[in-house]
């Protein structure tokens, strides 16, 4: 199993980014994504969950409205649009996967909202 993120970097308060997360390694048009973020001094945090075929999301309630996953499962590629961002939004960006009870990652990428 493989994810690679992408995508990250730095942004002015009020910008956007978009993150990219290309899988490997394992069926993923049958597998649920999910991105989490790590602040530093702070737990890991779930970010965003979208179903495997795509039709169901959900987001952690700070990202609601400002933040979207998708998922292109003909490229084996789950997306995070992220606008509006807040110096809070700061943090690694992690792409994830749960497969047969074991929890997979990437390596993340680095997202900063600052001025």
């Amino acid at each position: 199993v493989q994810l690679v993120e992408s995508g990250g970097g730095l942004v002015q308060p009020g910008g956007s980014l978009s993150l990219s997360c290309l899988a490997s390694g394992f069926t993923f048009s049958s597998t649920a994504m999910s991105w989490y973020r790590q602040a530093p001094g702070k737990e890991r945090e779930l970010v965003a969950t979208i179903s495997s075929g795509g039709r169901s999301t959900d987001y952690a309630d700070s990202m609601k409205g400002r933040f979207t996953i998708s998922r292109d499962n003909a490229k084996n590629t789950v997306f995070l649009q992220m606008n509006s961002l807040k110096p809070e939004d700061t943090a690694v960006y992690y792409c994830h996967a749960r497969l047969y009870g074991r929890h997979y990652w990437g390596q993340g990428t680095q997202v900063t909202a600052s001025s």
